[in-house]
């Protein structure tokens, strides 16, 4: 396995360091993490969804956290009894705990979450703030400028 030192950029950069720690842990699986299954989708330029199966679990044994650019989502099942007399001869349907991190990107918020036939949809947007957006500047030719001080001075 390959492993990139990133120290001497570390040197000539300020404030990657989060980039940097993501790129090291791209090599790291996360421990072969399969359970539960899920999608990421566009589905519009600044919105995304993530669909993940979560057959057997109710809103009550789901939660969602956002926190500082990482999003979590755990689920824990309560016990169930099979009832008296029963006895469970293969289990197929997974009834595991679960936790799955998502790390999202600067300014990317969630918008929502709905359970809807054993799958969890979490709705994100990113929301890119005025100042951060690219704007338009006119370009004024240097005669302009000239006429307009000459203008001023005359008044």
């Amino acid at each position: 396995m390959r492993h990139v030192d990133f120290s001497p950029l570390y040197r000539s950069t300020v404030g990657f360091d989060r980039l940097f720690t993501m790129l090291d842990s791209l090599g790291q699986p996360e421990s072969a993490q399969t359970y539960p299954p899920y999608n990421i989708e566009r589905t519009g330029e600044n919105a995304y969804r993530i669909s993940m199966a979560v057959a057997g679990f109710s809103e009550d044994e789901i939660s969602i956290e956002a926190h500082r650019n990482v999003l979590t989502v755990k689920g824990e099942r309560k016990e169930e009894g099979n009832g008296e007399g029963s006895e469970l001869l293969y289990r197929g349907i997974a009834s595991r705990a679960f936790e799955r991190r998502f790390q999202l990107a600067d300014h990317v918020e969630v918008e929502g979450a709905t359970l809807k036939n054993g799958l969890l949809f979490v709705d994100l947007k990113r929301n890119i703030p005025e100042e951060l957006k690219p704007r338009k500047i006119a370009i004024t030719s240097s005669s302009d400028k000239a006429k307009q001080i000459e203008a001023k001075a005359a008044a």
